[in-house]
């Protein structure tokens, strides 16, 4: 009893920032008038919801801006300003959400895979959630793009599960791993694997920085929007469109550079400033001349 009076309370790097939390605002972004109560239904709507309304975006990087992960910052940009976000701003914000209405949550990172093997060591640097509800452990992630499960998946090994349409697998991994895959048109497809080792706001920090500004990132090279639909899944990557339906081929669509404001809007629901928009064009018109130098060259 003695050591329990004198325990320490963790450090706050240790916590969520769930006291500057504005949850109305976010509930509001989201349009989520359900329960709150911290239970797997509750859990499962707000995961819906979040998905619903917040996409899977990287352009603050690509016209010249900075991506910041604390709680002040994530709820300027993504609730406030309706913007979306990656992995580490989406599981972030998401996190201190849950611990707010009584969950018990914890980060974890991951290993992404995309279709590769899953005995190859790929580098840390995707966050994703570990949500424990009445005792069981769930996976949860609301920041892998359009290919994520849109509901909580229960931690154990061999467990599928459908998703509306869409199909999921959880399993152990020859590196010792859990492993999440998805079905695509009758195959397994590897997301992601990770282990039970906690990740915490500090990791994300780090992994955060190299997303956004090491230049062999995918977000650094790329411009990238997506989102995890209930029935249609969307993939824009610099002036690609692929369009994701269950159990058919994407769709593949061109855009022009200058519509590509327009796609974000309509498709995606995302405005920029000015400022933004006008270097995305920039960045979108860079794309073009080097695609023509290329065919030009025979490349």
């Amino acid at each position: 009893m003695q050591a329990v009076r004198n325990a320490q309370p963790l450090h706050e790097s240790t916590q969520w920032e769930t006291s500057a939390l504005d949850l109305d605002a976010y509930l509001a972004r989201i349009d989520y008038r359900g329960s709150l109560a911290p239970d797997l239904e509750t859990l499962t709507a707000l995961q819906q919801a979040h998905l619903a309304a917040v996409p899977f975006e990287n352009l603050e990087i690509v016209t010249g801006g900075e991506i910041r992960i604390d709680l002040e910052s994530l709820q300027d940009k993504l609730v406030r300003r309706r913007r979306g976000g990656y992995c580490h701003e989406h599981n972030t914000l998401f996190a201190t959400v849950l611990d707010r209405l009584g969950f018990e949550v914890a980060g974890r990172n991951a290993r992404m895979l995309m279709g590769e093997d899953a005995s190859i060591v790929t580098p840390l640097g995707h966050t994703m959630l570990v949500v424990k509800v009445a005792g069981h452990d769930w996976m949860v992630d609301v920041g892998v793009g359009n290919v994520g499960p849109r509901e909580p998946i229960l931690l154990e090994a061999d467990r599928e599960v459908s998703h509306g349409p869409w199909e999921y697998r959880l399993e152990r991994s020859p590196l010792g791993y859990w492993l999440l895959r998805h079905k695509r048109l009758g195959e397994w497809f590897n997301i992601y694997q990770f282990s039970d080792e906690t990740c915490y706001r500090a990791d994300s920090g780090e992994y955060n920085y190299l997303a956004s500004r090491h230049p062999g990132s995918p977000f650094v090279r790329r411009i990238v929007a997506q989102h995890n639909g209930a029935e249609v899944r969307l993939a824009l990557t610099d002036l690609e469109l692929k369009i994701f339906r269950p159990g058919q081929a994407p769709e593949l669509q061109r855009i022009e550079a200058d519509a590509l404001p327009d796609v974000l809007r309509q498709r995606f629901g995302l405005e920029l400033t000015p400022e933004q928009e006008r270097a995305l064009l920039q960045r979108a018109e860079t794309l073009v001349e080097t695609s023509t130098e290329g065919e030009q060259l025979g490349t």
